[in-house]
């Protein structure tokens, strides 16, 4: 007995573009030379999986394992690999959970608080240069749109039969 999918009307030509889009950007972010120019003027040696955890725990609370590997949608071991990375670099540490006596939370030390600093101010500077003709209304409706977008992602369950692939593989923690 076969379970028949419901059928999905074809996509609108402004998700079209959108996906494509978005599969450019993704390729940019994703190109090797952009990442080693980012630590380059940062003075911060990481990879981008370590860049992409560290700003993801500069922008939370202190985070379980399994909080993190949730927040960037990756497996909890990939995380366990990266945090054990970094913190033996001097850039997170690991501190007692005030809810569970029996578990840690990963914190930034002061040296991962100057490294994402770092890496926060060249990204932007960057930004800014590429962006000199954008207006600053312009850029920040563009933030707000892709954090939108964002959120919206991660809310989503990835289980339910949809598919979201930019077609480039991004670095997992």
């Amino acid at each position: 007995m076969s379970h028949a999918q419901p059928a999905v009307p074809p996509a609108s030509p402004a998700a079209v573009e959108l996906e494509r889009a978005l599969t450019r950007v993704a390729y940019l972010g994703a190109r090797a030379r952009q990442h080693d120019r980012l630590i380059t003027v940062a003075g911060v040696p990481l990879d981008r999986a370590a860049v992409a955890m560290l700003r993801q725990i500069a922008d939370h609370d202190p985070l379980r394992p399994g909080e993190l590997a949730e927040v960037l949608a990756v497996q909890a071991s990939h995380v366990t690999r990266q945090v054990q990375r970094l913190q033996k670099s001097g850039y997170v540490t690991r501190v007692a959970d005030p809810d569970d006596s029996r578990a840690r939370r990963i914190r930034l030390t002061p040296l991962g608080e100057d490294a994402v600093a770092r890496l926060g101010e060249a990204g932007a500077r960057g930004m800014q240069l590429v962006l000199a003709d954008w207006s600053p209304g312009e850029l920040r409706r563009l933030a707000d749109l892709v954090h939108r977008l964002v959120d919206v992602f991660l809310a989503h369950p990835a289980d339910e039969g949809h598919a979201f692939d930019t077609g480039t593989t991004t670095p997992t923690p």
